[in-house]
């Protein structure tokens, strides 16, 4: 089969997982899962309960409810972007640098809020979008 670019490598032929993703898309897809997720996390905390977050004066400072919607949102939209990663959708990986860069920012911006938690989301988002950028996409040989 002819390269296609912007294709998902997908497993050989009778290794019954061809629906899924290999390798670094793997990778890539589970880390925009994780990071949604937590997001999503994130998100319902700030809205149920914005007074757990508290931060010194500075300069991006929102209104934590607003917040909590704001990574709710993004968290679903990282989750629908990790799902097409892994079952190769073409929209996938476009979607998944998109949003994962939306949320390396979003991430940046709330660190004097939860600064633990905000860097380790920044650190698998970073790990999403090199791998979603770095690797290209191509069918396995032999297929």
């Amino acid at each position: 089969m002819a390269d296609t670019p912007g294709a998902v490598p997908r497993a050989p032929a009778g290794s019954g997982t061809t629906d899924w993703a290999m390798g670094p898309y793997l990778f890539a897809g589970l880390a925009l899962e994780l990071s949604g997720s937590l997001s999503i996390l994130m998100g319902v905390t700030g809205i149920a309960q914005d007074t757990i977050f508290s931060a010194p004066r500075y300069v991006y400072r929102f209104d934590l409810t607003a917040w909590g919607w704001l990574h709710l949102a993004l968290g679903i939209a990282l989750v629908a972007a990790g799902l097409g990663v892994l079952l190769g959708r073409s929209w996938g990986r476009g979607a998944g640098l998109a949003l994962g860069a939306a949320s390396l920012i979003t991430q940046f911006m709330f660190v004097p809020y939860y600064p633990l938690w905000s860097i380790s989301l920044m650190v698998l988002d970073l790990l999403a979008i090199w791998t979603l950028a770095r690797f290209s996409a191509q069918e396995p040989s032999g297929a």
